[in-house]
């Protein structure tokens, strides 16, 4: 072992410069600041929900002439879902004169010709659906949603993702809240179909309960600004053209209308209590992918409309929900940045005093528990207003805690990128028609039909980013047992070892599992899952 590793060791390296050592333990302090703050604002809404939830919007009154409806299913490449999407459309109920159905299919596959067949099967029985197809993908699904709105003719438009499955009656329990002409918008709760596919599965069930139950329920009905969420809701077609339409410079075209649209005065809805089911992504590296787009997405907009809300004549408390809501994402590179100093801390935290002292490690561990018990009184309030009981959540909680801090090192990326302006394209999230606990056998590869090659074939020579990151987040894991270790030499930095296991084990579980989608030898599609319709290939 050469000296300059034994130096970093032992505690040698950080006593040689006390300039070193201040500017390590400011920086870290500050870090673990930063997450704190954004700690205490989750306890703030979760504080703002109890506050304010039976402040829920009601119709002023029913329509007594139903307005035209316009329904966008956009969807790129979704074999395995379209039929489903399309059928859960055509069910809607709600009078077939008032209601037309836009299938705006980019596909590049055979998706294209499951989803052409399945538009004629129903217009054959009567609904009107047309198939749109783009000669190119512009803008993606917001370019997507744009050109469909141009051919509309709804005074309101309902929009669902591919991997989404609305219940009948959707439009009759929404429909009503446009009766007053200030609303622009209504958003409904996600629920999950293949929630018990996984324990993956299960904890993103909970990480969208708390942004579905606990946040937007705590904003909207404490009147703050709150963000459609791409599907499963339905805007005033006048809303989105008095905007300016759909707009394709960010990632997340949906919260970027949103507060265009609120900016402009108009008025949104949450509808907690009325759920549209949707599919979890399965997969480890779909996860991360759409947590990339969320991610990035956010934070371009934070750049891009802060500045306008800060300027607007609105109050403060919607001006600061705002900057929370847009920058949150930011802990994810607050996160990361403090676990690289965590090794050195672990050195420092003796020579915080002069000869060293309880009260620095106290000081660190307070202030990270302030980011950290807060995430979990925040998902423990979200389930319990599910139903589940308290032992329930908290069985799940270590996991979710892990996934979280094992996925901050891929939303830190995306954090960097929005922040230096490095444009991505829109990647979508792989949709695989799991509806319980069956299993697919893409890979978590965003077409399976791309390559015949086997994997390794073609990532070795030149490594693609999701196998970097994939390395990354396992040398994280490594990190941080190198930093259990060094903790455990001291008495006064044991007290860190819980949370050091639970980072190690994030790490671990991420980069690996990506490792074994990523590299594992290519597998035969399965068929497929969860899209039976009941319905014959040809009319009766």
């Amino acid at each position: 072992m050469s000296a300059l590793t034994l130096a970093l060791l032992t505690d040698q390296a950080w006593t040689a410069s006390p300039a070193l050592r201040w500017t390590l333990t400011i920086s870290y302090v500050l870090v673990l600041g930063l997450i704190a703050v954004y700690g205490m604002h989750r306890w703030w809404l979760v504080w703002l929900f109890y506050r304010t939830r039976r402040q829920a919007a009601v119709p002023q009154q029913q329509f007594e002439k139903l307005p035209l409806v316009t329904v966008q299913l956009p969807m790129f490449n979704e074999s395995r879902v379209a039929e489903r999407i399309i059928d859960a459309a055509c069910r809607l109920d709600y009078p077939r004169h008032l209601m037309e159905i836009q299938v705006l299919d980019d596909s590049t596959d055979e998706s294209a010709e499951i989803a052409r067949r399945r538009c004629v099967l129903w217009a054959s029985r009567g609904v009107n659906i047309q198939y749109i197809h783009r000669p190119n993908r512009e803008g993606f699904k917001a370019g997507a949603l744009a050109y469909g709105l141009n051919r509309a003719r709804g005074e309101l438009v309902a929009i669902f993702d591919a991997d989404f499955v609305p219940e009948a009656d959707f439009l009759k329990r929404t429909i009503d809240y446009f009766t007053d002409p200030a609303v622009g918008m209504v958003q409904t709760r996600w629920d999950h179909l293949n929630k018990a596919y996984s324990l993956l599965t299960r904890s993103q069930a909970i990480f969208l309960d708390g942004h579905f139950i606990i946040e937007h329920s705590a904003r909207n009905h404490s009147r703050r600004w709150f963000n459609f969420n791409g599907t499963a809701g339905l805007w005033r077609r006048q809303a989105i053209e008095s905007v300016g339409g759909w707009r394709h410079d960010t990632l997340t075209e949906d919260v970027n209308l949103s507060y265009r649209a609120q900016l402009a005065g108009w008025k949104f809805i949450y509808l907690p209590r009325v759920g549209c089911p949707a599919e979890l992504p399965p997969e480890i590296v779909a996860f991360k992918s759409q947590q990339h787009r969320w991610t990035k997405g956010s934070i371009q907009n934070a750049l891009k409309l802060l500045p306008t809300i800060f300027e607007a004549p609105v109050s403060w408390a919607i001006k600061t929900e705002a900057f929370f809501h847009l920058t949150s994402p930011m802990v994810y590179l607050y996160m990361t940045i403090m676990v690289l100093l965590f090794y050195p801390v672990i050195a420092l935290n003796l020579k915080f005093a002069a000869k060293g002292s309880w009260w620095g490690v106290l000081l660190g561990m307070n202030l990270f528990a302030m980011g950290t018990v807060s995430a979990s009184a925040f998902y423990m309030a979200s389930q319990r207003e599910r139903g589940h009981t308290f032992w329930h959540t908290l069985v799940h909680l270590p996991l979710l805690m892990a996934i979280g801090v094992g996925i901050a090192l891929n939303n830190a990326r995306a954090c960097l990128e929005a922040l230096i302006g490095h444009e991505t394209p829109f990647v979508r999230t792989p949709k695989y028609g799991a509806t319980g606990r069956q299993r697919t056998a893409t890979g978590g590869q965003e077409d399976p039909a791309a390559s015949v090659r086997p994997r390794w074939q073609t990532l070795l020579p030149l490594p693609s980013i999701k196998l970097v990151m994939a390395l990354l987040e396992t040398a994280f894991g490594l990190y941080m047992v190198l930093c259990i270790w060094a903790a455990m030499q001291y008495d006064n930095a044991f007290v860190s070892v819980p949370f050091l296991v639970l980072f190690a084990a994030g790490y671990f579980y991420i980069g690996l599992t990506s490792l074994w989608c990523l590299l594992a030898p290519r597998r035969k599609p399965a068929e497929p899952l969860g899209i039976g319709s009941g319905l014959p290939e040809q009319p009766a």
